[in-house]
């Protein structure tokens, strides 16, 4: 932010450039969570900020990188207002998230006559194979890397302008990567004939230590705006009076302005882009409506396991007796390089049984146990993945799937697809099973897995009944409410473009679903008379369709119902 770069806009305005630092989005005085009471941003950090006011943008096909890309455009209308301004002489320069929000403005903004990105250009190779990964909200734009994009194609859209990528050797933004950038990059400035535009500035130490390269980096904004030879003296210097940095009486824009933050804009967005909620009167409506949602899960959570199109492979690891059923331990193949573990309950007797599959990240519990002495056979699965043990949590709002979800995106997966396909397999294999009744399958998700469930569900008929506890309500709240906690492992990227859950539980129809505590974006419960508002439209289709009871709520305890 602003008063971070304060050196750097002295030393610019000592060389004869003018410098304009702003904070960004989630620093300084513009706080999108800002918590008045703690005075301090109530998810964390900034990019804690950013991770949170990512979500709900994602969700209606957006990104948080429009509002910062759009940020730095802003700032360029600004200067090109001023008289002593040279509009034709216009730089930019970041580092860390800065130098993201440069290596985007730079390629997008034609008006930039030259740019410099500091510890961010790398390659996706290196950074995704690295302990740290993906870092940042609006560094990881869905589908990036799956449409064959990388870090250099920010460079090369930039060329032939004079660039600088700046690097430290021991960088979380991998060296190797950005040497990788560089040499592509340089291949494309030597088609122009420019190859002396482009320099790449290294450095020793860790991320941001642009100390002991701070004089290269201002001789090429020197050499480049100002047409100087001349080699700039850095000199690192403090504000005498920080508190005079602050442009607004409370410290704040969102208190003094009343400004709009991330999630308001997003919400009026919301209101033009959403799908919209409609009753279902016919059946050939009905039919219409399930099909179209059944090609939107496909394209959007990119499952991409056919039901009960090739076999599924479950290796069983250990066994045990227990009264009236067994218990193995199983292991089923998700894909060519992924197993799910995982555990089955088998009643005693011969003859077909009822099948339970459990999407459940807690150990076999007492639904395990009562299912099989009812003489179910039950599949506990805890679908893949999970987070690495070196995943950074951004923030506790954001829990710890937000940086995997958002490596997913990048190459055009999600969480939930991925999951989706894990339990078709685990189908296809419980209705292989030659004790299994398959007209009588049900399948429990809960928490996040409940969501998997009911996407599960339109893409498998065999599963005759839906099981959803502990689990988000509708996608939209997440947009509605302000803060949410813990909904990185069901975000979709422009899921409400084209349905929320409640099309989900259309596109089930004449399936039965049970809801046990539905929950808001926050996880806190939601009320009875909430989520028959909130889902309305459903329970109409319902009716006019002649199944008014098919969804059934319950709440508060008394468990013992829940599979009936």
């Amino acid at each position: 932010g602003k008063t971070e770069n304060w050196s750097w806009g002295a030393n610019f305005a000592r060389n004869g450039i003018a410098a304009l630092a702003y904070d960004p989005l989630g620093q300084g005085e513009r706080l999108q969570y800002f918590d008045a009471a703690r005075k301090a941003s109530l998810i964390g950090n900034p990019t804690g900020e950013h991770g949170e006011a990512n979500v709900p943008t994602l969700l209606i096909g957006d990104d948080l990188a429009r509002y910062m890309v759009n940020d730095s455009m802003r700032a360029v209308d600004y200067l090109t207002s001023r008289k002593d301004i040279d509009g034709a002489r216009i730089g930019a320069f970041g580092c860390s998230g800065g130098g993201t929000a440069t290596a985007y403005f730079a390629a997008l903004d034609p008006r930039v006559r030259a740019a410099a990105t500091a510890c961010y250009i790398t390659s996706f190779e290196e950074l995704l194979r690295s302990p740290t990964g993906v870092q940042d909200a609006e560094q990881t734009i869905p589908h990036f890397v799956e449409e064959g994009l990388d870090f250099g194609d920010w460079v090369e859209l930039a060329a032939p302008k004079p660039y600088a990528i700046v690097s430290t050797t021991a960088d979380m933004f991998p060296f190797e990567g950005a040497r990788q950038t560089y040499e592509e990059a340089r291949r494309l400035y030597a088609i122009f004939g420019a190859e002396d535009r482009l320099q790449w500035i290294t450095g020793p130490g860790g991320h941001g230590n642009l100390g002991p390269i701070a004089p290269a980096i201002l001789g090429f904004f020197a050499k480049n705006l100002k047409g100087s030879a001349d080699a700039p003296v850095y000199t690192a210097t403090r504000p005498q009076h920080p508190e005079d940095m602050q442009c607004t009486p409370t410290g704040q824009v969102s208190t003094s302005l009343s400004g709009e933050t991330v999630s308001s804009i997003n919400r009026q967005r919301a209101g033009r882009l959403l799908a919209p909620q409609q009753v279902i009167g016919s059946k050939a409506d009905l039919a219409r409506m399930q099909a179209r949602v059944r090609q939107d899960v496909r394209s959007l959570t990119a499952a991409a396991v056919e039901p009960g199109r090739a076999a599924a492979h479950v290796e069983v690891k250990a066994s045990e007796a227990r009264a009236g059923y067994r218990v193995e331990t199983v292991s089923l193949a998700s894909d060519a390089s992924m197993q799910v573990a995982g555990f089955l309950a088998v009643p005693d007797g011969a003859g077909l049984k009822p099948a339970v599959l459990l999407l459940d990240s807690q150990p076999p519990g007492a639904d395990f146990e009562r299912l099989a002495k009812a003489g179910r056979i039950v599949l506990l699965l805890e679908p893949r993945p999970t987070p690495p043990g070196t995943e950074s949590i951004k923030s506790p709002y954001l829990g710890s799937f937000n940086l995997l979800s958002l490596r997913a995106f990048l190459v055009g997966k999600t969480l939930v697809g991925l999951r989706v396909d894990d339990a078709i397999r685990a189908v296809d294999w419980l209705c292989a099973r030659k004790d299994v009744d398959g007209a009588a399958l049900t399948v429990y998700g809960n928490g996040s897995l409940g969501i998997v469930a009911l996407h599960a569900a339109v893409l498998d008929g065999r599963i005759g009944r839906v099981v959803m506890e502990n689990s988000l309500t509708s996608y939209r709240m997440i947009v509605d409410q302000v803060v949410h906690r813990n909904v990185s492992e069901v975000v979709i990227p422009g899921v409400l473009r084209k349905y929320d859950t409640g099309e989900l539980l259309e596109a089930v129809y004449p399936r039965p679903v049970t809801i046990v505590n539905p929950r808001d974006a926050l996880g806190d419960p939601v009320s009875e008379a909430d989520f028959r508002k909130g889902l309305a439209y459903v329970f109409e289709s319902d009716r006019r369709l002649g199944r008014p009871g098919r969804i059934r709520l319950l709440l508060g305890g008394g468990r013992e119902h829940v599979f009936e």
